[in-house]
């Protein structure tokens, strides 16, 4: 079921977000706006687009936030191949996402205090 559903959120992913997706967004919206007429511009004619969109916005919220975990994953795992493939590199950063928020803090407070230090060594560089 998994597989399934990667495969479906992947290729809606795509299709919706190439430029035929947008293009065929593009025709439903001129295709229900040139009916207006038609329906004289009826409550059930505003309701069709009103119900159509929030579905689908609804529904793909859930496809992009599982591309986008993917895609966080597979770049978090590359990262963390890189920091292990680099001697000096510290391996405690491998897995990082998943560590608490004061681990987070006090690595963050590190380095930017390592930044100010090395913005004070350019400016007396500078000098």
């Amino acid at each position: 079921m998994k597989n399934l559903f990667r495969k479906t959120a992947q290729w809606t992913s795509k299709a919706t977000g190439s430029p035929f997706g947008f293009i065929v967004a593009v025709l439903l919206v001129v295709v229900w706006a040139l009916t207006g007429p038609i329906f004289q511009f009826s409550n059930t004619w505003q309701l069709v687009i009103n119900t159509g969109t929030t579905i689908l916005t609804f529904l793909m919220v859930f496809l992009i936030q599982n591309t986008q975990n993917r895609d966080a994953h597979a770049i978090h795992l590359k990262l963390d191949e890189i920091i292990r493939s680099i001697d000096p590199a510290r391996n405690d950063f491998i897995d990082i996402e998943d560590s608490a928020d004061e681990k987070l803090d006090r690595l963050t407070k590190e380095f930017n205090d390592l930044r100010s230090t090395i913005q004070e060594d350019l400016h007396e560089v500078g000098e």
